[in-house]
């Protein structure tokens, strides 16, 4: 299999040295589009794959184009895109914001899937939400479901308007733990503790209670409960996000990202 990125920043280098690790694709095989020269160059030290600097004939030699350049630099490349692109080849666009439609409207091309993956995947540890056109078929969907798990875990979704609802729950949802993680570790500087000591805490806690919920067969009412006796340090702390509906304010948060995502896809 042959597979041509075009965008190598962080997102799109996850993808790639997933399939490299899995044996998915060969380095040879690989080919990276990165129009910054300092970072084509350092792409080409680490060996990642093929690295040039522009969109030429090679990507129409690929079975699947991965489309991961920031969406407000799809307009300076999408008229090279649409020279080159064959009628087989299949475009996966992790680019935020934009639709299946509009994509190939401006490659002039059907087959296209898209998808909204979150950093973890940097790590093997994402999760993606995806979708596709009505042209793509069943045998191409699953192939690039495959690549995609690669880089963690997905989901299928049927109607494309809920990457909006991804795109603020997962996507962006890394930063909603970052923010927590954070207010925790300052309120154990402010009692008392150093910032290293008190994130060790804060971050190893995470960490576990992370392992418990997924392990644990137990609902997460249930694993509150756990830890919440009545009348004690858990339940005070609890009390006190409840007076200051915290937990409405999460919900609110994400679904304002959600309609945030809405109103970017519509340009």
């Amino acid at each position: 299999m042959k597979i041509a990125i075009i965008g190598c920043g962080n997102m799109g280098m996850a993808f790639a040295k997933s399939f490299l690790q899995y044996n998915l694709v060969q380095p040879d095989d690989l080919l990276l589009i990165e129009k910054s020269s300092e970072r084509s160059e350092t792409l080409k030290r680490e060996k990642a794959g093929v690295v040039v600097e522009t969109i030429g004939p090679r990507v129409g030699e690929a079975d699947l184009l991965i489309l991961s350049v920031k969406p407000q630099d799809f307009g300076s490349v999408y008229e090279s895109l649409r020279a080159v692109v064959q009628p087989g080849q299949v475009v996966l666009s992790i680019m935020a914001g934009i639709p299946i439609a509009q994509i190939q409207e401006k490659l002039n091309h059907p087959l296209v899937v898209r998808a909204m993956p979150n950093t973890p995947a940097m790590l093997g540890m994402g999760i993606t939400g995806f979708t596709a056109a009505k042209e793509v078929d069943l045998a191409n969907l699953r192939r690039v479901e495959n690549l995609i798990n690669a880089t963690g875990r997905s989901v299928f979704l049927e109607d494309e308007t809920m990457l909006d609802a991804v795109t603020a729950l997962s996507g962006s949802g890394p930063a909603y733990f970052y923010f927590v993680v954070k207010a925790m570790i300052e309120a154990g500087k402010e009692m008392g503790f150093s910032e290293a000591v008190s994130g060790l805490l804060v971050k190893q806690t995470m960490l576990g209670a992370y392992h418990l919920i997924n392990t644990a067969d137990k609902s997460l009412d249930e694993l509150i409960k756990a830890v919440a006796s009545k009348g004690g340090t858990t339940e005070a702390a609890l009390r006190e996000f409840e007076q200051g509906h915290l937990a409405e304010t999460l919900v609110s948060g994400i679904k304002a990202a959600r309609d945030r995502s809405t109103e970017l896809s519509k340009g």
